[in-house]
């Protein structure tokens, strides 16, 4: 097939600086065959795999056929998302920039009718809508299609496939029968046939040949792997790759929220894109992800259609998809307009089975992969550092800091000390700006085998670290202000604040209870000694202070209290909340800090940053066989 320029193709001058303008200026091969026949008022189906410019394709003769003198509805566009109404719309804008007079609106679920009922009356002459929005326009009698020219359905399949068939159907009988209808997609399966056949008059077809159904510039290669270890795999190819923006694909709701709060827990920059959130909150994240303000985009199927952000460098099947077709379709979020791209895939199990009938519906073989070892995403990390300063090197973009150096010589050091002391000091700036420590301490932990169940032993307590001190802790006194303090005497034994990491020693005045057993019941007054009565009241008052949330004791201000609704009469101990937070969320241990056991709930303080992740996985988990009802204390 010959490559031609858009100049080629019969385009007006002001389309023309438009398109050149957004930097364009050989058309591709769907924009080539499809704009011509378009302009001369055939129906067209045009068939061609995503991204591959279908937009610009009908955009360019829906702005060529609009006149702007007439203040009515004459073009209307069909798109299945709000995303891709929305990126159809922009898209049309920037076409339209040199032609006065034409206004463009996108109509979706979500946004205001306000601004849609204003866009209407003022007299907009290309409307964009998703199916269910343009029906109720139609149904209030603010959407009039007695003037529309040209119908375009995009993504065609996909609107069919979420069910979309009988308000299509609806909206096509509504237009009038003299009009231009466009179908474009990236398959063809049955019921778009079918409606082909029954709204569409001798449509020509432009379907680009490939011998492949996705991209050629995206490399694709999975991965087999045990559903327990995905986020450990996910990390390591994040990292030896050097991956700083992607979309990863799940096939539910839950799972994109459960992995975006895993991400977020180990230091990366991550966020939602599903169903349940509103049109703002969507929004808000693309606009996010379009400015590389976010690294990675977690979303379903349905949320994600029509994402067309530049410069994506991979795709992830965090999931695979039920339909193969829905593999294309994500699999062309990267590698768009010439550029490359990578896809991953995870398989686990007999699942294998469904990458070779994607294979067999691609036509394209895909490679499995090998899963990284810790050292490798060491080397590969190493080499990323290595390769900046190289540059900075190569460049001689530096201040010289050779008297600095020199004094180190005359000290003693050796000139690959001082390189080595000076690459540490650098990375580990590099590491604390970067708010990844989660994954700067794994560095540290030795090898193990790759993605084989963790064992149990990492919960238990370490013996090298100290408890804290009871006398380091802050004490409250209860005295009058006109008397001198009298000596303590040995306080009863209260509720404790437990360590996690070691049981203090126990209290000499009452050896027969180790502070590592499950705490006892409320101390009851008669059972206490009666100390002498100067002292009566400040002994009645202290153990309620050790009972209390508020005054126990208090919380470093790097950590968060949380409270929990279980206590020692579930015979809870503090291991088992520790190990319950480390398992559920795969934090390290230093992020949980004092167990507070009571006798039906407990306080427990972890690290601010990761306390709303603890709260959110904790909450779907069990203690003892007993519900867990979170939330900051």
């Amino acid at each position: 097939m010959t490559t031609k320029l858009f100049s080629e193709l019969g385009i007006s001058p002001e389309l023309l600086k438009a398109i050149d303008k957004l930097g364009f200026e050989q058309a591709s091969p769907i924009q080539a065959e499809a704009i011509p026949v378009l302009l001369q008022g055939h129906d067209v189906v045009g068939q061609s795999q995503t991204g591959s410019g279908k937009t610009v394709a009908f955009g360019v003769p829906a702005v060529e056929k609009v006149d702007p003198h007439q203040r009515a509805v004459q073009v209307l566009i069909l798109c299945p998302t709000r995303e891709l109404a929305v990126q159809v719309s922009e898209e049309i804008h920037k076409l339209a920039l040199f032609k006065r007079g034409i206004h463009v609106l996108p109509i979706y679920g979500g946004q205001s009718y306000e601004r849609q009922f204003f866009g209407l009356k003022q007299g907009a002459q290309i409307v964009i809508g998703t199916p269910g929005r343009v029906m109720d326009h139609m149904r209030r009698g603010t959407l009039r299609l007695d003037a529309v020219r040209m119908v375009i359905l995009d993504e065609a399949d996909v609107m069919l496939d979420m069910g979309f068939r009988e308000d299509i159907e609806l909206i096509l009988q509504a237009v009038p029968a003299e009009r231009q209808t466009v179908f474009f997609a990236a398959t063809m399966p049955r019921p778009i046939l079918e409606l082909i056949q029954k709204y569409a008059r001798q449509p020509q077809s432009v379907r680009i040949e490939q011998k492949t159904l996705t991209v050629p510039t995206v490399e694709q290669v999975y991965y087999e792997v045990d559903r327990r270890f995905k986020i450990e795999l996910l990390t390591r190819l994040i990292d030896i790759h050097d991956l700083k923006l992607g979309i990863i694909f799940c096939n539910t709701k839950r799972m994109v929220d459960d992995l975006v709060d895993h991400l977020n827990a180990q230091g990366y920059s991550a966020d939602r894109l599903h169903g349940d959130m509103s049109q703002g909150m969507r929004d808000r994240v693309m606009n996010k992800f379009r400015k590389s303000g976010l690294e990675f985009l977690v979303a379903t199927d349905v949320a994600a259609r029509g994402i067309d952000v530049n410069d994506v460098q991979v795709v992830f099947n965090y999931d695979l998809p039920y339909d193969v077709e829905d593999y294309v379709h994500r699999i062309g979020r990267t590698g768009r307009a010439g550029r490359s791209g990578r896809a991953i895939s995870f398989v686990a199990g007999r699942e294998m089975f469904q990458i070779q009938h994607i294979e067999r519906y691609t036509r394209v073989k895909i490679q499995r992969g090998r899963p990284p070892t810790l050292d490798q995403v060491e080397e590969a990390r190493a080499s990323t550092f290595l390769d900046k300063l190289r540059a900075t090197l190569q460049s001689g973009e530096f201040k010289r800091q050779d008297h600095v150096i020199e004094r180190l010589l005359e000290e003693g050091f050796t000139s690959t000390d001082i390189g080595s002391a000076l690459i540490h000091q650098l990375q580990s700036a590099d590491s604390a700006a970067s708010a990844k420590a989660p994954r700067e301490e794994e560095r540290g932990r030795p090898e193990r085998p790759p993605f084989r169940e963790a064992r149990d032993d990492r919960y238990e307590q370490r013996p090298d670290r100290q408890p804290r001190r009871r006398e380091d802790q802050p004490h409250r006194q209860n005295f009058s202000a006109d008397r001198p303090p009298e000596p303590r005497r040995p306080a009863p034994a209260p509720r404790v604040a437990v360590q996690t990491t070691a049981p203090p020693p126990p209290l000499a005045a009452k050896p027969t209870a180790p502070l590592t057993a499950p705490p006892a019941a409320k101390p009851r007054r008669e059972l206490v000694a009666r100390p002498p009565r100067s002292q009566e009241r400040r002994e009645i008052v202290e153990p309620e202070q050790v009972q209390s949330p508020k005054h126990s004791r208090r919380t470093p201000d790097e950590q968060t209290r949380l409270y929990m609704n279980i206590g020692a009469e579930m015979g809870v101990a503090p291991g088992d909340v520790v190990g319950a937070i480390l398992g559920e969320t795969g934090l390290p241990a230093k992020v949980v800090g004092t167990v507070d056991i009571r006798e039906r709930h407990l306080f427990v303080d972890v690290a601010s940053e990761h306390a709303n992740s603890i709260v959110a996985k904790l909450n779907r988990t069990r203690i003892k066989n007993q519900k867990l009802k979170v939330k900051p204390a």
